[in-house]
């Protein structure tokens, strides 16, 4: 049987193997995961499961670290195409370098940084005020906070088959019984945000037709729109602008690289993040839609910095 995704404080009190009322107090001081926004305390379960392992102590070093930098860059975290198109342009205009990447989900990223399984993770967690990204996370995870470049701004939105032949109008609609989601995996920042604007609806997984249908990219969700096995997903615009579908746009996002700092000067990364600034760049964004290069290259942390290019 499926695990709940929202526990109610007896379960997570269970769940933790404490009193009901220890349970309040874990939320005023020590930041366990919850919402009220349904007039009662829910608490997601895996954010509950993740703030566990968060806050254990003597948490297991890794015992080896990447090797010295021999032409080999490997990315891990969040799923995205500019992303992917770039990796493919640094391959064609560097032949003597290779760059590969792992698709862990932002999460997957940053427990892959943490562990020395990368030299950048890719990223874009929103914090709790909506403003910011990554920094809150990226502490929790590591124990140094790396150096922060931003990619590129996205798009981020519900997409729908094109026509919107549902009548899909908001994010209320995809309870409805004629309505069938495709999902993106646990661990994801594209996840994550569609779980907040179905817990703002006041919403569950469970209400959503199809919300357990996981894919693992952006465009795999487009592809099954596309293909009428499903109504409704969350992606990014681009997606919406390569497959000519519907699109209702939810925010503008920071999607950022995070880089340990003692690799940040390794020669490979030093020139993906120059090729940033190259206009080849620029041309393949352009040509996809959906992004804002405003940021892009530009140091996020420490703030006033910038490399890479500059």
């Amino acid at each position: 049987m499926e695990k709940k995704r929202l526990l109610n404080t007896k379960e997570v009190a269970a769940f933790l193997d404490v009193n009901e009322k220890v349970v309040y107090s874990l939320i005023a001081e020590k930041g366990l995961p919850a919402t009220k926004v349904t007039g009662k305390w829910l608490f997601p379960r895996h954010l509950v499961e993740q703030w566990v392992e968060n806050n254990t102590v003597n948490y297991p070093r890794p015992g080896t670290s990447l090797p010295p930098y021999h032409g080999l860059v490997i990315i891990a975290g969040s799923n995205d195409i500019l992303l992917e198109r770039t990796i493919s342009l640094f391959n064609r205009l560097y032949p003597d370098q290779v760059v590969v990447f792992g698709n862990l989900g932002s999460l997957g990223g940053l427990r892959a940084l943490r562990r020395n399984l990368c030299h950048m993770a890719t990223s874009h967690l929103m914090e709790d005020d909506g403003t910011e990204y990554n920094f809150g996370y990226a502490q929790e995870e590591l124990s140094n906070l790396p150096a922060v470049v931003n990619f590129c701004k996205r798009e981020q939105g519900l997409l729908l088959a094109k026509g919107n032949p549902k009548g899909v109008r908001g994010i209320e609609d995809l309870k409805r019984s004629d309505i069938k989601v495709v999902n993106r995996p646990m661990g994801t920042g594209t996840r994550l945000l569609f779980d907040r604007k179905l817990i703002e609806a006041g919403m569950t997984g469970e209400s959503v037709k199809g919300y357990d249908h996981e894919l693992g990219k952006h465009l795999d969700v487009g592809l099954e729109i596309l293909a009428g096995r499903a109504d409704a997903g969350p992606a990014i615009r681009a997606v919406a602008q390569l497959l000519d579908l519907d699109f209702i746009p939810w925010r503008w996002e920071r999607f950022d690289l995070l880089i340990p700092k003692e690799r940040f000067f390794d020669k490979g990364v030093q020139t993906f993040l120059g090729l940033i600034h190259e206009k080849e760049f620029t041309t393949v964004a352009r040509g996809l839609g959906g992004y804002d290069l405003t940021l892009s290259g530009r140091m996020v942390y420490p703030q006033g910095q910038e490399k890479g290019g500059e």
